[in-house]
């Protein structure tokens, strides 16, 4: 068994994540103007913003009418199940509130807009999440898996992230409170629902991570139809990404691309998913009552940290060694009924540690809603 013993935080990188922390949470707090007018525009509204389209370009301004929006709610099941395998990343959920367009306070656009080397401002929402991921070794019938697999972890986080689009182009940050460890709840999680569908127990669970609690933050930018074109009905665009993650769960600097092809493109930037991943998004802005669209796209990761890969931050723990670049290669389609959008993504992703046999598969089912 591998043990190892890691270095806490720099002084300097606490002081940062405790003005992150204080920033995102003042988020939390009602603004009563705001909520006034917003509610005064219940039944319908209207924004003005610079998009890219099939037919325009990424900084030509368009008006775009929208019926009342209370807001989104958006539903992320990740599995290996749809790859038939059970193992390493084995399952995530995640389930996400966005709030309605208009109703963000005027200090939060200016303290998004002081964030640097961001462009936070035009169509800014708050947006809420409460997710759960589960990881394991390729054999959960052992109860001493191989030291030299990945280890049982699991990882419950509440976060909340403001997202803004303004001229085609999309800034995501996101701040994440969770908990590694049996407090996490994936041991129960994973065996209920093996009881559920009669499939063996694993074994494992007793040598999973320590209790640790994450402190998160995520940014993402994408560059929505960067280069767009349409022909005989249908439209494709091609939608550049890149941001970091600072944290002691993930600690990464990704860069990436989606392209899309399809009839009636929405105006967003790929179907939700969980970090980490290609970016994707709740928001979507439906152009009509019916569309699809054929998706693929491919994400690169320059890792420094992996705690589900180094081990825990403070304790000693099991661990295995990290490959220090990890690939994402991803295809799907979405479809947009009026104002919800249903998604399905097959992902490949690189192997992640040394002594790992081969990539990992698995599927990512997504429906998103506008109510």
């Amino acid at each position: 068994m591998k043990m190892i013993k890691r270095a806490g935080l720099t002084r300097t990188g606490s002081a940062f994540g405790g003005t992150l922390v204080a920033g995102l949470g003042l988020a939390l707090l009602p603004d009563p103007a705001a909520a006034q007018a917003a509610n005064g525009s219940a039944v319908t509204g209207s924004v003005t913003a610079v998009v890219g389209t099939a037919e325009g370009t990424p900084d030509q301004p368009v008006a775009v009418e929208h019926d009342a929006e209370n807001g989104t709610f958006s539903l992320v099941f990740e599995n290996d199940y749809f790859a038939d395998t059970d193992r390493h990343y084995t399952n995530g959920f995640r389930f996400s509130y966005m709030t309605p367009p208009g109703g963000d306070p005027q200090w939060l656009r200016d303290a998004v807009g002081a964030i640097p080397f961001t462009g936070f401002g035009g169509d800014i929402r708050v947006v809420w999440s409460l997710g759960q991921n589960m990881y394991t070794p390729r054999d959960t019938s052992l109860r001493n898996p191989d030291p030299d697999d990945r280890p049982y972890a699991g990882w419950l986080y509440g976060s909340v992230g403001v997202i803004a689009e303004t001229g085609g182009v999309l800034d995501q940050i996101e701040l994440s409170l969770g908990i590694v460890g049996p407090s996490s709840l994936a041991e129960q999680t994973q065996k209920g629902v093996h009881e559920l569908i009669s499939s063996d127990d694993p074994q494992g669970w007793d040598t999973q991570l320590k209790d640790e609690p994450i402190v998160q933050l995520t940014y993402q930018k994408s560059w929505r139809a960067l280069a767009a074109g349409s022909a005989w009905g249908f439209a494709a665009d091609v939608t550049p990404h890149a941001g970091f993650a600072l944290g002691n769960a993930f600690t990464y600097a990704n860069t990436g691309v989606t392209f899309r092809l399809g009839q009636d493109l929405p105006r967003d930037y790929g179907p939700p998913r969980i970090s980490p991943s290609l970016p994707g998004s709740t928001y979507f802005r439906p152009t009509d009552s019916w569309g699809w669209y054929l998706f693929a796209g491919v994400d690169g990761r320059a890792v420094a940290r992996n705690i589900f890969l180094d081990g825990n931050t403070w304790k000693d723990s099991r661990s295995v060694d990290k490959k220090p670049l990890v690939g994402d290669l991803q295809a799907g389609l979405a479809i947009t009924i009026n104002g919800a959008r249903i998604a399905y993504t097959h992902v490949i992703r690189s192997k992640e540690f040394d002594g790992q046999d081969q990539h990992d598969e698995f599927g990512a089912l997504s429906v998103s809603f506008n109510f």
